[in-house]
């Protein structure tokens, strides 16, 4: 293999969606429950080892699936039931 390939070949995952995937299994398996506050995307960028526009990338993906919202100056939430078809930010 060249020097030059990056790890984990063509089938490599971006980043953005590693983090979106895990996040959103730890969702799924209740360790996040509904209306858990998420850590600042700058500490999370350091938990996952990754750049603060990933983890921004990787919150837009988790609130397309509406499983985040986002509270402008407060910071990313677990969605619950109530807040289902509400818009982002609100």
């Amino acid at each position: 293999m060249s020097d030059l390939a990056a790890p984990g070949g063509q089938d490599g995952q971006l980043a953005y969606m590693r983090v979106a995937d895990d996040i959103a299994a730890r969702i799924g398996s209740g360790e996040l429950a509904p209306g858990t506050r998420l850590r600042s995307e700058h500490d999370l960028a350091q938990h996952y080892g990754v750049a603060f526009g990933t983890i921004r990338r990787a919150m837009a993906v988790l609130r397309e699936r509406g499983l985040v919202i986002t509270r402008h100056g407060r910071g990313n939430f677990v969605a619950g039931p109530a807040d289902a078809g509400s818009p982002a930010g609100h």
